[in-house]
């Protein structure tokens, strides 16, 4: 499936390391915040079902039922669980008092919840994109009560 936006970011971050972003993390954590807020590819696909993104937990339920078109593409299936993931970690960032974004050692973006635990979000999107389960909705309201 070619899809000229994602081909463009694709282009933009191939054979990019962490350090840039793990520098903004430290320097500028609004500004990496909104970089991994972008979810360009998951965004489109919602405004396409008519389902706003507003960075809040309702919208995680909207996603939830989406009629999930992009599993017969293996490609977009990566690029939107990987979205789905950048997607749950912003609203948890930006809804749970304490919670922050962090690179792992391996240079991938994990969100830190005030108690301390490390959140895959990455792999919780992939999951969901792949197979539904765990609801975007139901990992959040499981990770804000934490």
């Amino acid at each position: 499936m070619h899809i000229p936006f994602v081909e463009h970011w694709r282009r933009r971050h191939e054979g990019a390391d962490a350090a840039p972003l793990a520098d903004a993390l430290s320097r500028d954590p609004e500004g990496a915040a909104e970089l991994l807020a972008e979810c360009e590819l998951l965004r489109v696909h919602a405004e396409e079902a008519g389902v706003e993104l507003d960075d809040q937990p309702d919208s995680l339920a909207a996603l939830d039922q989406l009629v999930p078109r992009w599993r017969d593409d293996p490609e977009a299936l990566e690029w939107l669980g990987g979205d789905a993931g950048h997607y749950l970690g912003t609203v948890i960032v930006r809804t749970v008092p304490g919670a922050r974004w962090r690179l792992r050692s391996d240079g991938q973006p994990i969100v830190v919840l005030p108690a301390g635990r490390d959140v895959d979000v990455l792999e919780e999107g992939r999951a969901w994109a792949a197979t539904g389960t765990p609801e975007l909705s139901q990992i959040y309201a499981e990770l804000s009560e934490d």
